[in-house]
């Protein structure tokens, strides 16, 4: 049945009976089981209604640059400890768009649209008129069962990369948990130098808190590294609110040089990801730098109007769901959701059929061991194996700079067809995408 009301809209009391419902109870197949005795992934719980988002989860990776000023600004740095401090900086600053915006602007973290093989996001962030220039985004889809999304961020005026992967396993075990498989490379070319400098990023784990009260939000838990190859470590312990803190979001981070150890740290940094923290140099026992999320403001990504925009960009293909889940008509989210999963499950059929696989677009397949001496000590260093898992990731993934220069759509060769469009409205709508393009090289 229809809802006039829309989702966003519910009270907190409705929201709590939904979410009481919702733990209590799911439909699997024929056989009904509780929530609370469930093990295993998530994949087969519908959620409620209004902890639906419009957006999908392919969006996400604009998250890491929403601030291009600090994204860029190891780049400036001539002193490599600074530099990897500064690195250090700007990967903690980016943790609150990453997973406190939505529970901020929403009042709660909302279930993403699960994307699609082949759906693109891509953007830039416009500083044209500063320093700092235009920064780049392009993000795909590149592996749907497992889902995987592979990204890349670059600003060319500071030769600034990073690209990477995340791979989401969710799971109930008395509550959600969500292990991200995947890293990301940020990469520089420090100032006087003709050698690129890599820093290899692994991802925390992230843990759903508030459940029985209707308000989920992301709680950050265990930890996470950065290694470089100019020989400095970071590693972030995240503690969140409990017996450890009594603020949320809390962590604590120490940066050190691969040749000293851990037990010589050379800074300090402490406070919550999501409201403020200190960096403090532990040799001279002075705060050299504080960073508050509400003084750091955000730049906005510029995306082509929707009607220029690709047929497997996020924001056209989805948009008749988004209207749905905006409208709280759930029956058109349904109709809608099912016109591109439909389509996508014949296409993966005739793929099988036919020995062949989906082409990927921006980003291709890499065997880990392949991968450079630079890339192989910094994951020795940071014992990545337990999160290079191909298997779960569907590969490991890096990004297509050649196939990326120029690019125009339409970006997939299929047209249409992976979406529920004829290829006479395909034919169409691509003509008023032909002009869209976003000058990546």
């Amino acid at each position: 049945m229809s809802s006039t009301t829309p989702p966003c809209s519910q009270s907190s009391d409705q929201k709590r009976r939904s979410w009481s419902s919702f733990l209590k109870m799911y439909s699997h197949g024929n056989d009904s089981q509780l929530v609370a005795t469930f093990k295993g992934e998530l994949s087969s719980l519908t959620a409620p209604p209004f902890i639906l988002s419009s957006t999908s989860l392919v969006e996400y990776s604009a998250y890491w640059a929403g601030q291009p000023a600090l994204f860029v600004q190891p780049a400036k740095e001539a002193d490599s400890e600074k530099r990897a401090l500064q690195v250090l900086k700007w990967f903690l600053s980016t943790l609150h768009q990453q997973y406190c915006s939505r529970s901020e602007k929403f009042g709660s973290e909302r279930k993403p649209l699960n994307p699609f093989l082949g759906e693109l996001f891509i953007g830039k962030w416009k500083n044209g008129d500063s320093d700092v220039g235009d920064t780049s985004l392009i993000s795909e889809q590149v592996s749907h069962h497992p889902p995987a999304t592979a990204f890349a961020i670059r600003n060319e005026n500071h030769g600034v990369q990073l690209q990477g992967y995340n791979a989401q396993k969710a799971s109930f075990l008395g509550r959600i948990q969500i292990q991200q498989i995947g890293h990301a490379l940020y990469t520089l070319t420090p100032p006087g130098s003709n050698e690129k400098e890599i820093y290899l990023i692994t991802l925390p784990r992230l843990r759903i808190k508030s459940l029985l009260y209707g308000t989920p939000f992301v709680e950050l838990e265990r930890k996470s590294m950065i290694a470089s190859s100019s020989g400095y470590i970071a590693e972030i312990d995240y503690s969140g609110k409990g017996w450890l803190s009594s603020k949320k979001n809390s962590f604590t981070a120490s940066l050190y040089e691969a040749s000293g150890g851990k037990k010589k740290p050379l800074y300090l940094v402490d406070g919550q990801w999501s409201d403020s923290f200190s960096i403090s140099n532990l040799r001279t026992k002075e705060v050299v730098d504080k960073y508050v999320v509400r003084d750091s403001k955000t730049t906005p990504l510029t995306l082509a109007p929707i009607e220029k925009q690709d047929l497997y960009e996020s924001r056209r293909a989805w948009s008749n769901v988004a209207a749905g889940i905006r409208q709280g008509d759930m029956d058109a989210v349904s109709r809608a959701k099912w016109c591109i999963e439909s389509a996508q499950r014949e296409l993966r059929r005739v793929e099988k059929a036919e020995g062949r696989e989906w082409e990927r677009r921006f980003f291709y397949r890499v065997d880990e061991k392949d991968e450079g001496p630079e890339f192989q000590y910094l994951s020795r260093v940071l014992d990545l194996s337990s999160t290079l898992d191909s298997e779960k990731s569907g590969g490991v993934w890096r990004f297509d700079a050649e196939r990326a220069a120029g690019a125009r759509p339409p970006y997939h060769k299929t047209g249409g067809k992976g979406l529920g469009i004829s290829d006479a409205e395909t034919s169409n709508l691509q003509n008023l995408a032909t002009g869209h393009t976003l000058n990546f090289d």
